[in-house]
């Protein structure tokens, strides 16, 4: 999964910082996928390990004890490598700092992101975002959770589910509506865990089974004043900042694993032999894999490009929304792919591609379903 040392892209500090990570993948988690697939969670001293190691900072500001990277290029690199591990929920469950924190480093108080950012990015708490509720998902601008002001607290009353390490989190930032319907009327609370009225339940899913989901409850939950984000009525903005990236980051998380799921399979046709030769020498099976290498390079290109456009200041909102589509679509095809290659041998329990195949689907829901993204790139399109 290397990247070509002629790209315009990738520079031999990307590459020193792909060393590192590879190094950490392969000590503090490849050995233990099993055991966390089946504990349905990771435990908490992989967040301290990653921090430690110098994962968790990378992209946040240093005023929230993070690590400023010029370009988006070390996020797609750290993303590229975690996924080699052949496990979605890992990154979903390591990196839900990734949605969560970003708002406290634009909007916090300096007394803010001492209490709520640098611990999350010291690995000594973990953090969650919550903004999809029982009743909708992306239309985030009718969200019902209610936040309703009593002197220098927030009476929080109402439901999120679908929250990734939703059930471990230390810190949750929540969005809830202070004000009247719409956009206008939203604000951010971080909820912390412990808090009276606060109570949560996990969720089983079909897929990222290392990451712990959860639905939250919040029955009359007191929030302090001092700790929303940002001013009131004003959490939509702080929400929106953060889509194009983490649109992007779901993007190089597709384009990882459909690589992973490329060279798994390519290894087994090669060593694989059936009536007498390898099974890489049947030209059907030649042609798959020529298809996916020519799927995977197309969707590099573009996340590329557009990485590079997002880290110069750019605002690509239709374009990040076709390549996120483009992405995970192709996941879903080359992970089906994969699976008729290795036939059986994929379909057994274990196999980074049987549980990448099981983990498409959460990419063309998550960060905004697929038909979400279509119509708000036909919209900024002017269609």
């Amino acid at each position: 999964m290397a990247v070509a040392a002629k790209s315009p892209f990738y520079n031999q500090e990307h590459e020193d910082f792909r060393a590192q990570v590879r190094r950490f993948v392969e000590r503090e988690i490849v050995p233990h996928i099993d055991a966390w697939e089946a504990a349905e969670q990771l435990p908490r001293e992989l967040h301290k390990k990653a921090a430690d190691a110098g994962l968790l900072q990378v992209g946040f500001p240093e005023s929230c004890g993070g690590v400023e990277v010029p370009d988006l290029f070390y996020m797609i690199v750290l993303t590229e490598e975690l996924a080699r591990a052949g496990s979605g929920g890992v990154i979903a469950s390591l990196m839900s700092h990734g949605i969560a924190t970003p708002p406290i480093g634009h909007a916090g108080t300096p007394a803010q992101k001492a209490r709520f950012a640098m611990p999350v990015l010291a690995g000594e708490k973990i953090a969650a975002l919550a903004i999809t509720e029982p009743g909708g998902g992306s239309d985030v601008a009718n969200l019902k959770t209610k936040a309703v002001r009593d002197g220098e607290h927030y009476i929080v009353n109402g439901s999120k589910t679908f929250i990734t390490s939703g059930m471990r989190a230390d810190y949750i930032t929540t969005a809830v509506r202070t004000g009247g319907e719409g956009m206008g009327g939203i604000s951010l609370l971080v909820i912390e865990a412990g808090m009276p009225g606060f109570t949560r339940s996990p969720l089983q899913k079909m897929g990222w089974w290392a990451s712990d989901t959860a639905t939250l409850y919040f029955q009359d939950c007191r929030v302090p004043v001092a700790n929303r984000i940002g001013m009131e009525n004003m959490g939509f903005m702080a929400i929106m900042l953060n889509f194009n990236q983490e649109r992007i980051m779901l993007a190089a998380q597709a384009w990882a694993f459909a690589q992973v799921c490329y060279e798994e399979s390519l290894t087994y046709a090669r060593e694989r032999h059936t009536f007498g030769k390898p099974l890489i020498r049947n030209q059907v099976i030649r042609h798959k894999l020529a298809d996916m290498k020519m799927r995977l390079d197309a969707v590099k290109a573009h996340l590329d490009l557009l990485a590079w456009r997002v880290s110069n200041k750019h605002m690509p909102v239709a374009e990040v929304c076709l390549l996120k589509n483009h992405a995970c679509t192709s996941l879903e095809w080359i992970a089906n792919e994969a699976m008729q290659i290795l036939g059986g041998a994929g379909y057994l329990r274990g196999s980074k591609v049987e549980r990448i195949y099981r983990e498409t689907k959460v990419l063309t829901i998550g960060g905004g379903s697929l038909e979400i993204m279509k119509d708000l790139a036909g919209k900024q399109m002017g269609y």
